[in-house]
């Protein structure tokens, strides 16, 4: 009798637990995003005659055959913090639009899929549009290499290296501001031709930097606030 009573017992909480249960819920299938598109026109470092401006990129796939369709993003600084314009739901691959004259530009794609999925951003490209009777062009604003933005650093140094580059070709000099300060408001080189420069770190501390781009002709551009912490 106490067998029986015991065998009854286990098999009502089982019961009560769902062991009996045959038809486990069916996990979601998993959407996987799509493809990560090429930009190509306008390109890179492009002078633009025309402020009507034709993006173009390539085609994208989706894993999960999802339909696509493309978001171009627009800016006056290459971390699209600055006046961005967007365009989404594009089903082309390319898209024309008038854009101001005399103006800097950085753009960028991304492929969304029909369940709001986003792919990978293209490279980012920097234009010019030509200005009326403009004869010099400001420097392109610099890109950071290293250290990557928001990156943890374990070394006692480090080289701060960046990209520049001028639509006119002009040679480029380039200031440095470095510190804990944000913005940093050292300057700790100035005048340089290199597109490098070290540094000497201290543990446990957030550093901020900057590099301004000046061309021969007197034109100046201020690059982003970028920062990196050490361990």
């Amino acid at each position: 009798m106490k067998t029986f009573i015991y065998i009854l017992t286990i098999s009502l909480s089982l019961l009560s637990c769902g062991g009996g249960d045959d038809n486990p819920p069916i996990p979601e299938p998993i959407n996987n995003s799509p493809s990560k598109p090429s930009a190509v026109s306008p390109s890179n470092n492009l002078l633009c005659i025309d402020n009507n401006v034709t993006f173009e990129w390539t085609e994208c796939t989706d894993p999960d055959g999802d339909a696509i369709s493309y978001q171009l993003e627009i800016a006056t600084d290459n971390q699209f913090t600055q006046n961005v314009q967007t365009r989404s739901n594009i089903t082309a691959l390319s898209v024309l639009l008038t854009l101001e004259k005399g103006v800097a530009y950085y753009w960028r794609v991304k492929a969304v899929d029909s369940k709001n999925m986003a792919g990978e951003p293209s490279n980012t490209f920097q234009f010019y549009t030509e200005g009326n009777g403009v004869s010099n062009h400001l420097p392109f604003s610099p890109s950071v290499i290293t250290p990557k933005l928001y990156a943890s650093v374990s070394s006692a140094s480090a080289t701060l290296e960046w990209s520049a580059s001028d639509v006119d070709n002009d040679p480029l000099t380039f200031d440095i501001y470095f510190g804990t300060d944000n913005p940093p408001v050292n300057i700790v080189s100035e005048n340089q031709t290199a597109n490098t420069f070290d540094v000497d770190l201290s543990a446990s501390t957030n550093y901020f930097w900057k590099v301004v781009a000046k061309d021969d002709k007197g034109g100046i551009t201020n690059g982003q606030v970028w920062n990196f912490k050490t361990e």
